[in-house]
């Protein structure tokens, strides 16, 4: 927590937050007095927005907090975010941990040119069509994942771009974190019986291989 985003929970009125019981723990430690706390999830978000936007219409300054990571990436205070800009509210960001940054300075790969994919599809034969295309950019990829399906994402993974250079990163920034560097289809041999636990971020180097699928895929029959 930097000193500033301290000073912001101590001062605004109100605290939107993935888990309340998580974020008063959090309050409490850093000895920051009782805040009005309002819960703020996937499952209320619409709802929940159009409250938080009339709480700031009377005068109220509002911080969104999460769980793990940055409010907003991969989360439903993108909509907050939107609704409180339509409204003519400022929108102020704190810089905090992010593990998609984190793991991908930290992966050891190609970091000048990058995609952020959020999470993929779930579907195993949607995300081997949606990996092929990424990887077909010629960019690094940074992706979110399960603990239950990264061991099924890096199989598909391995099925398009077998070589292709992966990290694994679990619990960035936290106590128990951990990166597991190799080819796609090692890791993939790796997580087939292994089930990590937390959150996951994985970062994926660009692959000739896949690129070549997808120009054999768009090209017509008659000119191969």
């Amino acid at each position: 927590m930097s000193l500033r985003a301290l000073r912001i929970l101590q001062e605004v009125h109100m605290v939107a937050c993935e888990d309340t019981r998580h974020t008063q723990i959090l309050l409490r430690k850093h000895e920051i007095r009782a805040k009005h706390l309002t819960s703020y999830t996937e499952f209320n978000h619409r709802r929940k927005a159009a409250e938080l936007v009339g709480q700031m219409d009377r005068g109220w300054d509002v911080a969104l907090v999460t769980d793990a990571g940055t409010p907003g990436l991969s989360d439903p205070g993108e909509q907050l975010v939107v609704a409180a800009i339509a409204a003519g509210h400022e929108v102020v960001p704190v810089p905090g941990p992010a593990a998609a940054i984190a793991a991908l300075v930290a992966s050891g790969l190609p970091t000048r040119e990058f995609t952020f994919v959020g999470f993929p599809e779930k579907k195993s034969g949607a995300r081997r069509r949606e990996l092929t295309e990424l990887l077909a950019a010629g960019r690094t990829l940074v992706l979110y994942e399960s603990p239950f399906r990264v061991g099924d994402f890096l199989a598909d993974l391995a099925a398009v771009a077998p070589d292709a250079r992966v990290a694994v990163a679990r619990e960035m920034t936290k106590l128990h974190e951990e990166i597991v560097r190799g080819s796609a289809s090692e890791l993939a041999a790796h997580y087939a019986s292994e089930r990590p636990k937390g959150e996951i971020t994985v970062v994926v180097a660009p692959a000739k291989n896949a690129g070549e699928q997808v120009r054999e895929e768009r090209e017509p029959a008659s000119e191969r």
